[in-house]
């Protein structure tokens, strides 16, 4: 294996990639020539440069579809039907929203008001007058009755769970 003296096998490859470029003197190309003649390594390195450049520039194979021109067409033209009507949706839907924001926020109002007012107007007939309510609603007057009750065991029982707990100075105690 005899290698020219005059460039080392390195230049060569890059001088190589230089003429694949087009990028390469004449007085390089002869000088590439003459070492290549010598050195079956970079003889092999051009060979297979070759057939890679020849495999990358090659055009691939055209492939016909099966499907014809009508057919895509008719796709296209479904498509844009589809699209008008998902747009005609977001058109309808934008204006009940904009009739929605006209009605609806006084709407939400009076509910929200009439939800709240409710309880507490009842509470002020059972704290106000107790009769009317028991007049007018019988068993809610039982129960708020049953309710007032609950309440004054439920106060008299943590007033005793806190004393036996404050007396002993830990937990929770029942006396």
């Amino acid at each position: 294996m005899r290698r020219s003296r005059q460039m080392p096998c390195r230049d060569a490859k890059l001088w190589l990639a230089a003429q694949r470029d087009g990028d390469l003197t004449e007085s390089d190309a002869l000088a590439l020539e003459e070492h290549l003649k010598h050195c079956p390594v970079c003889r092999a390195y051009e060979q297979r440069l070759r057939s890679l450049n020849t495999l990358l520039l090659t055009p691939a194979p055209r492939v016909y579809s099966s499907i014809s021109t009508e057919r895509i067409m008719l796709a296209v033209q479904q498509q844009k039907r589809i699209s008008q009507q998902l747009e005609d949706i977001r058109t309808q839907q934008r204006s009940r929203m904009a009739r929605m924001g006209v009605v609806g926020a006084p709407l939400v109002a009076i509910t929200l008001f009439t939800l709240v007012s409710f309880p507490l107007l009842l509470l002020a007939l059972a704290i106000l007058q107790p009769d009317l309510l028991g007049q007018t609603f019988p068993l809610v007057s039982d129960i708020v009755g049953v309710l007032i009750v609950l309440v004054q065991y439920f106060q008299a029982g943590l007033t005793i769970i806190h004393k036996g707990r404050s007396s002993e100075g830990h937990g929770y105690q029942f006396v």
